[in-house]
């Protein structure tokens, strides 16, 4: 596997043009949105609100998503904190890649709240019809990494292996006498971008055959708890990781993230919190009037 085009889909200048990466970016923001918008509508909500609240999320998780890159402290060679310690106008080169998930998820999950507050509407509601829709957002996204050979693993001897020109090497492989030209890389990218496929395709069919019994939010929890236990083993596969001690920052973030989210699941449901369906679609009480609770 390798590129069969340029990173820059339209060149304006030698090296600065539009580039696929942010076009494919885009295009995943999109098809997630749209997702979002037809969930919305299928429970009787105004989809207007999806496109509002997605401009704070762009903004809010591009500033999370560029911070989580330029903060960290990476080992193999990749850009981080190091780097833009001494090159601080470069950390706004978004168009070169550099942009952290766990960073992005934060900054946008903030911005959903910042406008559900504003709009006064109920931010876990919302998230949940996006959830599904952040995960196949993910899937087009990465492949942004393909054009931009980068999010490659070590070397392989597997039929689908990546070629990676010497230019976009990363320590040690850039020892082209150790690996040369013709060395195959495990496209970790792809791998992320199947798994986060699945995720959305889980997550979809799950707000819509079980909508009855999910409480508010749960879908979004099945997200936090989804796409973290992937990332968690791809992480294995990862020699630019951001290494705290012996294990992967990413790896440890996951764990974090899952590990809360289940325990909020599991809280909720002892708690036996009433499900989106039952709010909606309360019982009558036995002298046959809904209950002010229910109301």
């Amino acid at each position: 596997m390798k590129p069969p085009v340029d990173p820059l889909l339209i060149r304006f200048t030698e090296n600065w043009g539009i580039h696929w990466y942010g076009v494919l970016i885009v295009s995943g923001v999109v098809l997630g949105a749209l997702y979002a918008t037809a969930s919305a509508r299928r429970h009787g909500d105004n989809p207007d609100h999806v496109w509002n609240a997605l401009t704070w999320a762009i903004i809010f998780g591009l500033v999370g998503a560029r911070l989580y890159h330029v903060l960290s402290s990476p080992e193999g060679g990749m850009v981080g904190w190091a780097y833009y310690r001494d090159h601080p106008v470069e950390a706004l080169y978004i168009w070169e890649g550099g942009l952290g998930i766990y960073g992005a998820v934060v900054g946008g999950l903030l911005g959903v709240f910042v406008y559900a507050w504003r709009a006064g509407i109920r931010p876990l509601r919302w998230l949940d019809y996006g959830a599904p829709g952040l995960a196949l957002g993910q899937a087009v996204g990465r492949w942004g990494n393909f054009v931009n050979q980068e999010l490659y693993g070590p070397p392989t001897e597997l039929p689908w292996g990546l070629v990676i020109d010497p230019a976009h090497r990363i320590v040690p492989y850039d020892d082209l006498e150790r690996y040369p030209p013709e060395t195959l890389f495990h496209p970790t990218f792809l791998y992320e971008s199947v798994w986060c496929l699945l995720l959305f395709v889980g997550l979809a069919v799950a707000a819509h055959k079980f909508r009855h019994r999910l409480r508010e939010g749960e879908i979004l929890l099945a997200y936090l708890i989804g796409y973290p236990v992937g990332r968690f083993f791809l992480e294995y596969l990862r020699p630019d990781a951001w290494m705290i001690g012996p294990i992967a920052a990413a790896q440890l973030f996951a764990l974090l993230c899952a590990v809360a989210a289940a325990a909020v699941l599991l809280v909720r449901r002892a708690a036996g919190t009433a499900s989106r369906y039952e709010e909606e679609h309360p019982l009558p009480d036995p002298a046959g009037t809904v209950s002010e609770e229910a109301e």
